[in-house]
Order: C-alpha cells, then structure tokens, then sequence
C-alpha cells in the first residue's frame, strides 16, 4: 500500500472474499456469517488460513448497510449473496415526489448496531488474531450505491437529469453514513477499507458525471489515515474514469479485467496503488487452474501493487483455481 520496492507483489482478495470451499473448512458458512462477528470473522480469515492469500477480510456484501437504513433484505442463502427485496425511502423524479433524507437515522445510531455493527465487531476480532501477520481488510458501500440501494437506483440515474438538486441532496445525506462507518471500521482494526461504488460504473453513469455524482463523495467518506489505507473499487470497463478514480485522493483503486493490465498500468504510472484484476468469472470461476495461473502473471507483469480479483469472488469458485492464483504469485518470489 506504500508502492516500496518488493521481491513481488502480495495476493490478497479485497473483494468479496469467501467461497463455498472455504465455508466447509472452517466451520463457518453464509448467510450467519453475514450476521454473526464471530463467524464473519472466521470466515474472512479463511482465504490466508484456507489458500495462503496475504489479507483477511470482510464482510462478504453490499447490503448491510442499506439494511441497518431500513431496505429489505433477503439473507438467508448460503450459496447466493443477500439482495435487496424493497427500497425503505421513495424517490420518483417523474412525479416529483421525494422523501426526506433528513427521517433517517443518526450516524451514530447507525454504526452501533444491526451488521455493520457485526462487522466492526469482526475487524476486531481479525485483528486480534490475524493483525500481526496479515494485512485487516474492511469492505463497505460507496456513496452513491447506497444512496441507490435507499432510494431505487433507476430512479437516481433518471434524478440526475431531472432533478439533480434532489439527487445531490440525498448523496449529500448519506455520505455521512459512509464516512462514519469507514473510521468505525479503521479504528476496530481495518488497516485497509475497500469501499465498493459499483452504481459509479460507466456502465452506469457517463464518465463526466462521476465527479459529481461519486468522486466528490468518495473523496470525503474514504480519506486515508495515517497508517491506515482505502482502496475505490469500481466494476466494469474503468478506463474511462481511471484519473478520476485517482482524483479521489484514496490510497488505491480496485479495478476490474475489463480494462487491460497493460493499458491500466500505463495509464495509472504509479499515480496509485493498483489492485487486481484477474477476472472473477473468468478465470477464476469458469477457468481452469492454468488460465488463473496465467491471468495472475500477466497482472504482475503489468505492474498491479496488488494481485487480486477483478471484482466479487464467485462463492462456487474452485478451490483449485484459488489455489492456483496463490501459487503463481508466490512462485515470482
């Protein structure tokens, strides 16, 4: 996280991390290690004590936090992750009909309970047992993806042409929320959150409105600390927006396979710390242990700080093919 010179770069998952290999060795399983601390620790320190990556991390999904706001959530698989079944507040740009963000509850209230309170619990009790040696990872939800999980996404994304004050409103309100649980996070032990703003994707938004709609925010909730250090994941093809990414002001920027390791290192020019990007579908979940072994290397090669996945492990990756992402990086020492 400090771009030092190293024999070679770490492989370490900052994405959704968990699987169903992982699961069974452990003794802890979804959907209680979504709500339980214990658990969701035990289980976020399997990829180092299961396969040998350099971090821990967790939790395993997006929802907490929109949950802990009042969205409905479905968590009760262990082989799919929670999803939002109902959003708490009404958002309608065409009837010109908005809820006021102001009913929400209070930040403080917000990090105390519910499983984002779970899951700084869990940080402390990863960094307790595997603070020495691994670097503590943390995964929360960007600004403007939670401010969709609140309101309706599709419905934000017409808000921004329609009634973008409104908009701007309610990120405005939420990013406090975020900033909250990122120094909770921080200080139960994180040295890294990974914040995840997947609705600032260009296949979302044009890339001149991330600035306003994402960048500004991030750049506020996702401030690095002294010794303590955040990393943008964006999905999709980020080419577009890398210097933007950067312009956050985080220690690093997660991207996904979609932008070319080569293109991605070319452009970035040690600007930032670069994480990832080997493909979570394929190679990992689809592939076969050669191609992940390949993909790694090639990201390597590349310049990436930070061998990881392009996005969100697949919970039914092969073991082998997490295996084999290990094996080729430490096989570069």
């Amino acid at each position: 996280m400090k771009q030092e010179s190293l024999d070679r770069p770490p492989v370490a998952i900052f994405t959704q991390s968990s699987t169903l290999g992982q699961m069974e060795k452990v003794g802890a399983a979804w959907p209680e290690a979504h709500k339980d601390a214990e658990l969701m620790a035990k289980l976020g320190a399997a990829q180092a004590d299961v396969f040998g990556f350099e971090c821990v991390r967790a939790p395993f999904c997006l929802t907490a936090e929109s949950e802990r706001l009042g969205a409905t959530v479905q968590v009760d698989k262990k082989d799919a992750s929670p999803m939002i079944k109902t959003h708490p507040c009404h958002f309608d740009p065409m009837m010109g009909e908005y809820d006021d963000p102001s009913s929400l509850m209070s930040p403080e209230e917000f990090i105390a309970g519910g499983r984002p309170g779970e899951a700084i619990k869990a940080m402390e009790l990863l960094a307790k047992s595997h603070g020495e040696n691994y670097a503590v990872v943390a995964g929360n939800t960007g600004p403007f993806t939670l401010t969709g999980n609140l309101v309706n996404t599709e419905n934000m994304i017409f808000g921004m042409m329609m009634a973008p004050e409104e908009v701007d409103k309610w990120v405005d309100a939420v990013n406090p929320y975020v900033t909250a649980y990122t120094n909770a996070l921080m200080d139960a032990g994180a040295d890294v959150v990974q914040c995840s703003e997947p609705s600032g994707s260009t296949d979302m938004l044009a890339p001149d409105m991330f600035e306003a709609a994402a960048g500004r925010h991030v750049r506020v909730s996702l401030k690095p600390r002294a010794d303590k250090y955040t990393v943008l994941h964006i999905c999709g093809d980020t080419f577009p927006i890398l210097d933007q990414m950067i312009g956050t002001g985080v220690t690093g920027i997660s991207i996904e396979e979609k932008v070319e390791p080569e293109k991605a290192a070319g452009a970035v020019g040690g600007k930032t710390v670069l994480v990832g990007n080997v493909g979570s579908v394929r190679p990992l979940f689809q592939g076969t242990p050669e191609e992940v072994d390949a993909a790694a290397k090639r990201s390597a090669a590349a310049g990436f700080n930070v061998i990881s996945s392009g996005c969100g492990i697949a919970v039914a990756t092969p073991d082998a093919n997490m295996e084999a992402l290990v094996k080729a990086i430490k096989s570069l020492a």
